[in-house]
């Protein structure tokens, strides 16, 4: 007789009162498997795995319907905790680390060791104390097996986001238990070579008899390291395949429901600016890893201008301290008058903004409705969405015309959710992020820094987000500059790509030219062969 899968899920379904999010979902998962979850932002991705992972929002909503079976046998998880004693562990896309602990405290965090003393005979198992040695090789153990080069007393809020990430997959292999790992966007905010580690990891892992589901919306990532692949589409089940049986355009079209072979294909139509709009000069910018040491250059006023490079190099710094996130120093020029650095206002009251990498820990309010969200800052920096009371004596919120705003937002940038009025918290990632566009769109900026705009959401959000910052920058003439580590994006949107690169620009490039030599600035090739002919 054959062995029960390892997990069975059959006619799952999950409604958010009137918002159905899925439906008649069925799969199996073997031991030692890895499975691709894949789908568009509101597909119901996230709703199944809190499902599976007892998240108490499932049951404080009402509970779902169907059954979910471990090794044979039906499970019905009350919290988290039931999981994780069930052996099933959760890496989710928005991190949950301490950033005051070192990187072995997070990985053995709630589970660490601990040591014998002479106060314990008076006062009992209390007074154990940790035992730090072990702690930190546990840390390093877990480390090695994801191959990467970190030390494990390295304060976790000094590393750079990627390593962040693998510090969380570390904390759940150090788990003696775990059977089934569920892997929320682990490569988003990696580079190639991270990512290729971690995938060689995640078949390391599944020789050993971990399974392995893995949501990502790098499709060739999903084809190179999956098993079996589950696609998600308006909360059902739409196709179920192996890699060796379908292609990356396969599955977009069936994730969308449409061909996206054209999808980010660049308008050939000639373009014109005006002049130079914001002029840099030696910047440097003081943000934990993303340092940028000595930045110049110029944008044209109504350019769409790109920045790229590898993870680590400083591109995410640019718009950071000129927007006076992180301590920064030189010279900025906007609309022939300096920006004072190191102060937010002054980048804002000049007619600036920005859409940062960090959506959940700086670009949205999550406890509040989306309608909120998206107003917050025009309201509080422009005095915008108030209406007189009193003959004009005082001001209240315009709550028609906030709802209104909202409602608008909503439909243009195909926001999925209830209403305007649902907390963003609620939402998936994709559409959290396009919260983030609208709140930026609706200060109505003279230039739009947007930092990684696309990442961690699928490929018909991504061409919605590109399309909408086209259509800004064309219709409104809003100046773009839109930093990210996808190229092949950058080069369908931008004018012109600037390659930072040891925290300097090394060379900026119309978007037209091949990516063979963007790849060449990336990967500081260029910089060698000057060494050597000097």
């Amino acid at each position: 007789m054959a062995s029960e899968p390892l997990l069975k899920m059959e006619g799952v379904g999950k409604a958010y009162f009137s918002n159905r999010v899925l439906k008649n979902v069925n799969f199996t998962l073997e031991k030692g498997q890895i499975l691709g979850l894949v789908g568009e932002n509101g597909a119901g991705k996230s709703t199944l795995m809190n499902i599976l992972f007892g998240m108490t929002v499932i049951r404080e909503t009402g509970g779902y319907e169907g059954d979910i079976f471990i090794d044979g046998e039906r499970i019905d998880f009350n919290s988290p905790f039931d999981a994780l004693r069930a052996g099933i562990g959760m890496v989710h896309q928005e991190f949950s680390l301490i950033p005051g602990f070192s990187v072995s405290e997070n990985v053995v965090l709630n589970r660490e060791t601990t040591k014998y003393n002479p106060l314990v005979e008076a006062f009992g198992d209390r007074l154990r104390t940790l035992d730090r040695a072990t702690m930190v090789e546990r840390g390093r153990k877990a480390i090695d097996k994801l191959n990467v080069s970190l030390d494990p007393n390295t304060m976790v809020s000094e590393l750079p986001v990627g390593y962040k990430q693998f510090t969380e997959i570390a904390r759940e292999i150090d788990k003696e238990n775990t059977r089934l790992l569920v892997l929320d966007e682990p490569t988003a905010v990696l580079t190639e070579s991270e990512a290729d580690i971690l995938l060689a990891s995640m078949k390391r892992l599944a020789s050993l008899g971990i399974s392995i589901i893995f949501i990502s919306h790098r499709l060739q990532e999903v084809l190179d390291v999956c098993d079996k692949i589950v696609i998600l589409r308006d909360g059902e089940v739409v196709y179920d395949t192996a890699p060796d049986q379908t292609d990356v355009m396969s599955i977009a079209s069936h994730m969308v429901g449409r061909d996206v072979a054209t999808a980010f294909a660049r308008d050939e139509e000639e373009r014109k600016f005006g002049d130079t709009l914001l002029s840099v000069e030696h910047l440097w910018v003081d943000m934990p890893g993303e340092t940028v040491r000595d930045v110049s250059m110029e944008i044209k006023e109504g350019e769409i201008f790109g920045i790229g490079g590898l993870a680590g190099q400083g591109k995410l710094g640019i718009a950071n301290g000129i927007m006076g996130m992180f301590p920064a120093g030189g010279k900025v020029v906007f609309q022939g008058k300096p920006i004072v650095l190191n102060d937010p206002t002054s980048a804002l009251e000049a007619g600036m903004s920005a859409v940062y990498e960090d959506r959940r820990g700086v670009g949205l309010l999550l406890e509040e409705p989306i309608s909120w969200n998206i107003i917050f800052t025009a309201l509080q920096m422009q005095g915008r969405f108030l209406k007189p009371l009193l003959g004009g004596i005082t001001k209240i919120r315009d709550e028609e015309a906030i709802a209104e705003c909202a409602r608008e937002y909503v439909k243009s940038l195909e926001i999925r959710c209830v209403n305007e009025r649902q907390r963003v918290q609620e939402l998936s990632g994709g559409n959290q992020q396009k919260v983030c566009l609208a709140k930026a769109f609706e200060t109505r900026p003279k230039l739009l820094f947007v930092a990684e705009p696309t990442r961690g959401i699928d490929v018909g959000a991504k061409k919605v987000v590109l399309d909408t910052l086209k259509l800004y920058n064309k219709k409104y003439g809003t100046t773009v500059v839109m930093v990210s580590s996808e190229l092949e994006e950058l080069r369908s949107i931008c004018d012109r790509i600037a390659i930072v690169d040891s925290g300097r620009i090394v060379g900026t490039l119309p978007a037209i030219t091949p990516s063979t030599e963007f790849g060449v600035l990336m990967l500081g090739v260029a910089k060698e062969e000057e060494k050597v002919g000097s």
